[in-house]
Order: C-alpha cells, then structure tokens, then sequence
C-alpha cells in the first residue's frame, strides 16, 4: 500500500493516470476498504488528505479486469476503407492568418472538391478529383491565371492504398495528349510576359511526374482526407502522422461517445506539445459503412521568426 497526499487540482482520473491504473473507479475502491470511516472519499478529494493507494501487484489485478471505459468498443471503433462507388462532392474552407507586432493580416478561399471512386487496381484504388466554383478574396490576375491553369489538368487521378493512405497521384493520358493545345488556350487567355513566364513553370510541374506528384500532395483537402487516421485505436486512442506545411505532426486521436449508429467522432490533437511548439486539432465525422469522411474540421498554427501563423481548413459534404 502506498500513501499519497491529495493535491489542489486532483482527481481520481489523474492520479490513477499516474500509477498506471486503467480503471479509475477502483483507486475510490480501494481507499475506501482501507482507510479510517472518517476519510472515506464520497464525492470529491479533498486537498490535504490522505489517499491510501494500491501496491503494484493489486494494480495488475484491477488491470487484469479489463473493464476500463477507454476499452470499451465505442471508443475503440474499427474505421473501414470501403469506397466502392464513393461519388461525392464537398465545399472547403480555409482561412489563413498571419500576426507580426499585433498586425493581424488574413486570406480566406473556397472551393467545391469533388471525388469519385473509378476502380480498384491491383488491391489499389484510383479516384478522380476536381476543384471548382472556387471564391478568391484577393481575386487577383495570377490567381485567376493559377486557377484556370489547374482547372485544365482535372480530373487528376489519385491512387490510395487499401488502408485509405494516398500513394501517388498523376495526370490523366488524354490531357498530357492534349497539354500543348491547353497551354495554348491559356496564353491566349493571359497574354502578358508574366503569364508566359507563370506557364512555362506550370508545363515543367505538368511534364515532370514526381514534381507534379509532390505539388498535388501538398493539397490539404488531400492530405487530410487521404492520411493514415484510419490507423487501429487500442486503449481509446489512435497515432498517425501526418505532413502539414512541410512539417510532420505526429497526431493522436480519440473517438466521442455518439449515439448515431451511421457516423464515428474522431477529436485530434498532437501526441505531445511543448511551449512553442506546432498546434493542431481537429475534429472529424467518418462513415462507419465505408471509412470515409462526411466533415472536418481543424486548426494549425505555429510560429517562425515570431511571427505567429495559423490555418483553419474546413470539409463539408454537400
């Protein structure tokens, strides 16, 4: 038996975190059968007290119980990736922010993503995804210039593994057949020393496979959607990583206690987070049928040079 003094801020739940406890309700238990009538615990702890505390062997029987409520299969969902026949389309969001000396500049842009299954390749899937109806707040000509220069390559192909985690992705034969008369089309449309300069970066990106690849990864429509969250929860928690502004986050999720029986919760924060370091949450709604996602929402943010950054990026069946 150890003997623990109660701290302002305690609860059963942390404690029991600390010594390795699964269950907390038995760390209550346990003082109880042992501890004077007087310093039996009803409610609350009480700051100062005394709290008699399990030896290492009695922890390992309550463990062996296996009856922690983070063990229950609710919160240990198993997410499919069943996405025969997935045709969906989905309206996106993000603002990004920047704060230097407490001058606060942002951007905000939306678009409809769309993506459809098209078959199953030797155990990989491949989808078709587009953007449209995009809404640009700045609306500038290059802008104008980048989104109609993309709109000419969709539908991109996209191949995803088994477990739902994209592989590579790649530009369909019939545009790179056709990409000299696009690029054409395009100069007429932008007829200036800028725009040629713009389109010849733009046809070494489109004619380069493993560029092109690494461009369209960085979509975060795609790296969200497609990034190993469907990884096996134990103990109420899952791990993935996932890359974000060139960054790698190693991120942990837990699911919400729901009472629908179509849809899984996924509440997402980094692993571990020190002073000064990346943040990230999210919160996620997947279909229990077929693994896939219905919404999302999350917040990234970081600091360079101290200058404080954040993006917050928004998924949306529609």
């Amino acid at each position: 038996m150890m003997i623990h003094f109660i701290l302002p801020g305690d609860t059963l739940e942390n404690i029991a975190e600390k010594i390795r406890l699964e269950n907390p309700v038995y760390l209550k238990e346990f003082h109880n059968q042992h501890c004077l009538k007087e310093d039996r615990i009803v409610d609350h702890l009480v700051p100062g007290k005394k709290l008699l505390l399990p030896d290492f062997a009695k922890i390992k029987v309550y463990n062996d119980k296996n009856d922690a409520p983070f063990k229950s299969q609710e919160l240990n969902p198993k997410i499919a990736f069943d996405p025969i026949g997935f045709d969906e389309k989905f309206k996106i969001k993000i603002k990004e922010s920047s704060n230097a000396e407490g001058k606060t500049v942002e951007n905000r842009f939306s678009y409809i993503a769309s993506l459809q299954w098209i078959k199953n390749e030797f155990d990989d899937h491949l989808f078709h995804f587009t953007k449209d109806q995009f809404s640009n707040q700045n609306n500038t000509k290059m802008e104008s210039l980048a989104i109609e220069s993309m709109k000419s390559l969709y539908p991109i192909e996209v191949f995803v593994n088994p477990k739902g985690q994209i592989l590579r992705t790649g530009i369909t034969r019939e545009v790179l057949k056709n990409f000299n008369q696009i690029k054409a089309k395009l100069l007429d449309f932008f007829p200036d020393k800028y725009a040629k300069i713009y389109l010849e970066e733009f046809e070494y990106v489109v004619l380069n496979p493993d560029v092109f690849d690494q461009k369209i990864k960085e979509d975060w429509f795609l790296k969200n959607y497609f990034s190993s969250f469907r990884n096996p929860f134990e103990n109420g928690k899952s791990f993935f990583e996932m890359y974000l502004d060139k960054t790698l986050l190693n991120v942990q999720q837990t699911a919400k206690l729901t009472d629908s029986k179509e849809e899984i919760l996924l509440h997402q924060t980094l692993k571990s987070k020190e002073e000064n370091q990346d943040d990230f949450t999210g919160n996620v709604t997947v279909f229990k049928d077929n693994g896939m996602i219905e919404s999302l929402n999350a917040v990234y943010s970081y600091k360079e040079f101290s200058v404080s950054y954040s993006t917050e990026f928004s998924i949306e069946n529609i």
